[in-house]
């Protein structure tokens, strides 16, 4: 008899099982704070959203907008959010200021510092913008860059208006023309200029101005704390990543539908996607899994940022980041 109704309850905790009345394990809960507004670099988060692929990894994901790369690390180092996309060399001015926070994957590592200026003019380094009007925002990652920019072309402020505006009016004030050259970064910038003001790009690292772009940062009790979860979203970025090596479009067609309200421009958003995986690999990291961050290309912001005065000299690499969650 035990053994007729011991069979029984399995049977019967099979079928519940298999008619879905046994919940599954919960998926674990993280939040995701971007950088901006919809643009290309959140190409890979929003494919992953729209295709399931977090939801096939066991993972609640809640993707927010954000407000700049510094109000997202602030945020982050807040606690308020678990993971951010930002540019992650900021995490290196984030630590001398006192946070706790680590890069755990850069999948953007070749630095994308850029002037914008327009296409056919004559101005093909620092040098050539002497005299000319630059606009940038107090808050850009440009901003402890200039000077050693500048220092390159034996240049100084003095030689240069630079013309410090809100975010907002960034863009309105170099499509009206009311400056020579626009501070941002290459997969950001220049799609958006093609249709009104065709540009080129002066790069930053011309001027061996090191700076690891967008990755994934997290606190590091976060990290402690919710590591398999971690592991699990970098894995899903990775494979996001992948599909839009050979298929860009796929990031195209989630952004418009995961952001519908947002008046995204395909065009636009396909030369994002395209410019953003161009700066995916520097000679330290390739051949190495996406989101990988070479000792190497931290060791050469490091140097840069001591150039900069964003930190002092003798700082460990070893600070900044963590490959622990890469596979």
């Amino acid at each position: 008899m035990k053994r007729l109704l011991s069979s029984m309850m399995v049977v019967v905790a099979v079928a519940a099982l298999g008619a879905g009345l046994v919940p599954a394990a919960a998926a674990d809960k993280l939040t995701v704070r971007l950088d901006f507004s919809p643009w290309g670099v959140q190409a890979a988060m929003h494919l992953a959203q729209n295709k399931g692929w977090f939801k096939e990894a066991g993972l609640d994901v809640d993707i927010q907008d954000g407000r700049g790369s510094g109000n997202t690390i602030q945020l982050v180092n807040a606690g308020q959010v678990d993971v951010g996309q930002v540019q992650v060399g900021l995490v290196v001015s984030a630590r001398a200021k006192g946070a706790t926070i680590r890069s755990i994957a850069n999948f953007q590592r070749r630095t994308d510092l850029c002037i914008l200026v327009d296409q056919d003019a004559p101005i093909n380094g620092p040098a050539d913008l002497r005299g000319k009007t630059v606009v940038v925002f107090a808050a850009s990652p440009w901003a402890p860059f200039i000077d050693v920019y500048l220092k390159s072309a034996g240049m100084t402020r003095d030689d240069l208006k630079l013309d410090v505006v809100d975010p907002a009016a960034l863009w309105g004030t170099y499509l009206a023309r009311r400056a020579d050259g626009l501070m941002s970064t290459v997969g950001s910038a220049l799609p958006i200029a093609e249709k009104s003001r065709p540009s080129k790009c002066l790069l930053a690292s011309d001027a061996n101005i090191a700076f690891p772009s967008y990755g994934l940062v997290a606190r590091e009790d976060t990290i402690a704390g919710k590591g398999p979860a971690l592991r699990r979203l970098i894995e899903v970025e990775q494979r996001a990543w992948q599909d839009l090596r050979v298929n860009p479009e796929d990031g195209v067609k989630a952004m418009i539908a995961e952001r519908p309200d947002a008046q995204l421009d395909p065009v636009v958003l396909l030369g994002q996607i395209k410019l953003t995986l161009d700066y995916f690999d520097t000679p330290a990291s390739k051949g190495k899994p996406i989101g990988w961050q070479a000792a190497e290309d931290w060791d050469a912001a490091l140097k840069s940022m001591e150039a900069a005065g964003v930190v002092r000299p003798g700082t460990k690499a070893s600070d900044y980041y963590t490959n622990a969650l890469i596979e």
